[in-house]
């Protein structure tokens, strides 16, 4: 390389590290104010964020420009209509970058792997900041990759070469077509993540026949028609999370929990809550436990004559029914056969990334907002659980909607995602500070509910707790350490995926794969070294388990309810069908 080269080299090498500092630094500072607003409500200046330690970041900037110099390099170097090699290999594995037009053309394909290489800076920046607070910094962590998914050049017109693409094959068709996209979804304040109108709960959705037998302000108790002559005599109750509606555990014929249970020959309960409104936001967390979990074992018990019935939980419904059941034993009281907890948190030490959410500023706001009666709206909450996962339920459907005019494609699992409910504020900001932000469940008789403290180790009936590798809102190793609270014999299964695909396997399908093992490794990564993996659904395994818990057979039941709880409407019932 002559001397006039070497130092052109130099010098770009130099202004690519200037430039690499500046960005960051101003970048972090725009994350330290959005940090503070969450931090700090009480005004003033807001301080930068402190960079990583001179060595690390130098290192890290010398990375960064060597990189865009190869990137340059490369560009510079590419003959026309001939295709390159990405120098950003990463980019090939993004499927927001699959369409050609992104490598063919010199222009995006540059566009395209510098983007990769800002953000992938940035996140290294994020991940080696100085500061000790780990959910501080978990917040700053959660903030970068939003503003990285944001400004991700697929989702501008401009940088989008898709877009371009797909309006000169339209003749512009698609443009209009996104526009009235755009203003349908504004009315309806929400982004279309399907086919809204090619589903409709009770009529492809939540269809397993039953009735609803009881109900109150809070609950509808469902339970399902037999499919099979002789049955369980021990009766399944379900306590489905609040926070979303039950159908996720009946979507269709094929993919249904409970139809699954009820051709197992079980005899299956389903608690319903309640989509409040908001004359209806006063309901407290041991409003939950008494007119919710309390008041459904009584209705199942004197329907089937059985006093100790197996019970499961779902996500935060595993967390309401194992707190009811903790006050039952104080009141000295034996009250089911078996507990199945699915994807639920009891230890709330990490907290995924829900938890660095929750601070005590945050938690504060809602307590003077809310806190003494009023609601969440159930579309501020799904914004929430959207924002976790951007890319797949978000920006996905901005391009697709707004940018190529496209219809989104009909998919239950997406049409139950969008049907948010709304939540009582005392029972969201008790269940915020006690649980998120204090973990204050996992001290025994640290917590009161109903008037009674509440110790989980005295919760000794044998139970099923089923956690998902790729679970971003209960990560799988917290839920690991909630069987070690319990004070019974626990059984821990580790299903593939995430939070919902990982649960909802249907065994008809019999996908992906499970991890069991019998070890009782206080470590959950011992317990995952020693497990074994088994190709197929985890329900199979479950039923296997429950097959000991569920009594002896008997002949199916001639009918729903009883003299005194006899059937009100048909399921899947009026409380589901209320809209947020």
């Amino acid at each position: 390389m002559s001397n006039s080269n070497e130092g052109q080299a130099a010098a770009a090498m130099q202004a690519m590290l200037l430039a690499g500092q500046a960005m960051a630094q101003t970048f972090f500072d725009n994350i330290a104010k959005q940090h503070s607003a969450v931090e700090d409500s009480g005004g003033g200046g807001v301080p930068p964020l402190p960079l990583p330690e001179t060595e690390t970041f130098s290192r890290l900037q010398h990375d960064f420009a060597e990189k865009h110099l190869a990137l340059w390099s490369s560009m510079l170097g590419r003959k026309p209509q001939q295709p390159v090699a990405p120098v950003v290999k990463a980019v090939e594995a993004d499927k927001r970058f699959n369409a050609p037009e992104w490598a063919d053309s010199p222009v995006f394909d540059y566009v395209r792997q510098a983007y990769m290489l800002n953000a992938g800076f940035l996140k290294e920046v994020a991940d080696a900041l100085p500061i000790a607070d780990g959910r501080a910094k978990s917040r700053i962590q959660f903030l970068t990759r939003q503003y990285i998914d944001a400004l991700a050049p697929t989702n501008f017109a401009a940088t989008n070469p898709e877009f371009i693409r797909t309006a000169l094959e339209t003749r512009g068709e698609s443009i209009t077509t996104g526009v009235r996209n755009l203003i349908a979804d504004l009315e309806k304040g929400r982004i279309s993540m399907t086919d809204d109108e090619a589903f409709e709960v009770g009529r492809n959705l939540a269809v397993s026949p039953g009735a609803v037998i009881y109900q109150n302000e809070l609950i509808q108790l469902i339970q399902y028609a037999p499919l099979t002559d002789k049955v369980a005599q021990v009766p399944l109750l379900i306590v489905p999370p609040c926070i979303n509606k039950f159908y996720i555990l009946d979507l269709q014929p094929e993919n249904s929990l409970v139809r699954f249970l009820v051709e197992q020959g079980h005899t299956v309960f389903l608690v319903s809550w309640k989509n409040v409104r908001p004359d209806e936001g006063n309901f407290t967390w041991d409003d939950y436990l008494d007119k919710g979990v309390f008041a459904a074992l009584d209705v199942v018990r004197a329907v089937t004559r059985v006093k100790k019935p197996n019970v499961l939980g779902f996500c935060v419904g595993g967390t309401i029914l194992t707190s009811a059941l903790a006050v039952a034993r104080a009141r000295g009281e034996d009250p089911v056969q078996s507990l199945t907890l699915m994807t639920t948190l009891l230890d709330f030490a990490d907290a995924g990334e829900l938890g660095c959410l929750v601070d005590e500023a945050s938690v504060a706001a809602r307590e003077a907002a809310i806190g003494k009666g009023g609601i969440l709206r159930g579309q501020e909450l799904a914004n929430v659980f959207s924002s976790l996962r951007a890319n797949d339920l978000v920006w996905q459907y901005v391009v697709g909607n707004y940018l190529k005019g496209q219809k989104p494609q009909a998919f239950d699992l997406l049409y139950w995602n969008s049907d948010s409910t709304n939540l009582p504020g005392p029972f969201l900001t008790w269940y915020l500070r006690n649980m998120y932000l204090e973990n204050n469940l996992r001290v025994p008789g640290k917590l009161k509910m109903l008037g009674h403290k509440v110790d989980l180790g005295k919760v000794d009936a044998p139970a099923y707790v089923m956690a998902a590798r790729e679970d971003h809102i209960v990560p799988w190793a917290s839920s690991y350490l909630g069987r070690h609270l319990l004070g019974g014999e626990t059984t821990f299964v580790l299903g593939a995926s995430g939070h919902i695909a990982g649960a909802i396997n249907p065994a008809s399908k019999n996908r992906r794969s499970y991890w069991s093992s019998d070890a009782k490794s206080a470590d959950p990564e011992e317990w995952l070294e020693q497990a074994v993996e088994n190709k197929g659904s985890w329900w199979l395994h479950w039923a296997q388990w429950l097959t000991a818990h569920r009594g002896k057979t008997v002949a199916a039941r001639g009918r729903l309810g009883n003299a005194k709880y006899a059937p009100i409407e048909p399921a899947p019932g009026r409380y589901v069908k209320d809209k947020a």
